[in-house]
């Protein structure tokens, strides 16, 4: 199966409402931002991010969709989000760890079923611990 998010546009299919009732956090600032930002990018310059996102994935179980030149835009959003930097903000998504920004990454893409195995995957981080 094709990963419907791969090749993504910004558009109301990814509504701000959506994010946050999957339990999203960012503002809707920074939220419109990163999508714009990431709308047109088909790669990364940074291995190690690459590298971080396809092993979050792995370790959850989800299938990533990376073609030749091209990465899935799950990688492309969660990047766009770890290099996006702004202390001044007390709260601000650069705070968090890996994981959790990826998992950020998935609920703007509405990725629900890949946010479950994400949360699963690292109970201690989610504090889902039963």
């Amino acid at each position: 199966m094709i990963n419907e998010y791969e090749n993504f546009e910004v558009s109301p299919q990814y509504s701000y409402q959506q994010y946050q009732e999957l339990g999203g956090i960012i503002n809707e600032n920074d939220y419109q931002n990163a999508l714009d930002r990431a709308q047109n990018a088909v790669m990364l310059n940074n291995k190690t991010l690459i590298g971080q996102a396809e092993s979050i994935a792995r370790v959850s179980g989800i299938t990533l969709h990376n073609a030749d030149g091209v990465l899935d835009k799950r990688i492309i959003l969660y990047g766009k989000l770890r290099t996006d930097t702004n202390p001044g903000v007390e709260y601000h998504h650069s705070q968090m760890c890996d994981q959790q920004l990826f998992a950020e990454a998935l609920r703007m893409l509405g990725d629900a079923d890949a946010l479950k195995k994400i949360i699963e995957a690292y109970p201690n981080i989610f504090n889902t611990i039963k």
